[in-house]
């Protein structure tokens, strides 16, 4: 059976499914598919290749193989909301301060009441992002890069309307997270990239983790060589910075998953937000939460519902080329980090949503 994404917003769970074609009230229920039931229908149409970590057990699909780099795109904002709740905890940062305090120039005075706390769980109400590089922006799109300076003026000069009340509700907005890296360097002194690798990359031992130079487009070997339009991608400028410009792999993403979730880099007040969401309603135009209210954690991290009813907790991420994530159980029972490579002939998450429930079912 070669699996297809339907018109329809059907599940890969349902597109999966085999059977007898039995009268409907004599149907037995088909099982839920596994990861390897999903990867063995890859590659298709929809997604070139994929690597699928489950409970730290690597599987793959199509051209990439278990230990490939991966742009991880807006996954790094976990990484970056664990640096500034550690700079919480060493009282460098205050939670609800405002954070022009620190970043008076960075910010407009029309955002003088927007808190830190409210830039890591999405609650600012920052305008939405200014165009970003892309296929129409002609040939080498994908090598231009922009400042987070740059960004975030080109950013409040095209604001229209009047934003939301800081805190009154959530809207993902990646310029939160330029904001946050913005804040990092002015507090500590040192470079961004610097502050990640002394806090999370060395102590963890990350080998395979780096948020590389703006004007460094390469990805080390292993890798997928992906594309975009049909044009090889697959060397492309990490601007996106702290918002979303790190270099990974699973192996190194599930190291970080687990030493986040059992308090490795977190003190215990400071642990408590990583899984803390604001009591606040979902933007209107936000497709991130199911339902109206925010799913968004003060870590940064994603609360997921499973075919169960219990919750996960993780954050997604694409580049072109690549849409990764990582989600797990609380309790750490299981785990998985991701990495699809999409076509670009179709919509790719309903095989990233059966992929994390499949692999967190039970």
């Amino acid at each position: 059976m070669h699996m297809r994404l339907a018109a329809t917003a059907l599940s890969l769970a349902a597109a999966l499914t085999v059977g007898a074609a039995l009268p409907a009230a004599a149907a037995p229920a088909a099982p839920a598919p596994t990861v390897q039931d999903i990867l063995d229908h890859l590659p298709d149409d929809v997604v070139a290749g994929a690597l699928v970590r489950q409970d730290g057990v690597g599987a793959t699909a199509g051209p990439v193989t278990g230990d490939a780099y991966l742009r991880i795109g807006s996954v790094t904002k976990v990484f970056t909301n664990t640096v500034v709740l550690q700079l919480v905890a060493e009282h460098r940062l205050d939670l609800d301060a405002p954070a022009r305090r620190y970043v008076p120039r960075v910010l407009p005075r029309a955002y003088d009441r927007v808190t830190v706390r409210q830039l890591l769980d999405h609650t600012s109400g920052l305008p939405k992002p200014a165009p970003t590089p892309g296929p129409d922006d002609g040939p080498g799109w994908q090598l231009t890069s922009v400042t987070p300076e740059q960004l975030l003026r080109a950013s409040f000069a095209g604001a229209t309307g009047t934003p939301p009340a800081p805190g009154s509700e959530q809207q993902y907005n990646g310029l939160n997270s330029f904001v946050l890296g913005l804040v990092v360097e002015k507090v500590t002194g040192h470079s961004f990239a610097d502050e990640l690798e002394r806090r999370i990359i060395r102590p963890l031992g990350l080998s395979h983790t780096a948020l590389p130079a703006a004007d460094d487009p390469a990805i080390p070997s292993p890798h997928a060589e992906v594309y975009v339009d049909g044009q090889d991608v697959t060397e492309q400028s990490p601007y996106p910075w702290a918002e979303g410009g790190m270099i990974s792999t699973a192996a190194d993403l599930d190291r970080f998953l687990t030493a986040l979730f059992r308090g490795r880099l977190l003190p215990p007040a400071q642990q408590r937000l990583v899984f803390a969401i604001p009591h606040v309603k979902s933007a209107a135009d936000n497709t991130n939460c199911a339902g109206e209210r925010a799913c968004y954690s003060v870590g940064g991290l994603l609360r997921h519902q499973l075919p169960d009813g219990a919750y996960a907790w993780g954050k997604t991420g694409s580049r072109p080329g690549w849409d990764n994530g990582f989600f797990a159980t609380r309790d750490l029972r299981h785990r998985v980090v991701y990495s699809l490579n999409p076509t670009g002939a179709g919509n790719d998450l309903p095989y990233i949503t059966a992929v994390v429930d499949a692999a967190l079912a039970g």
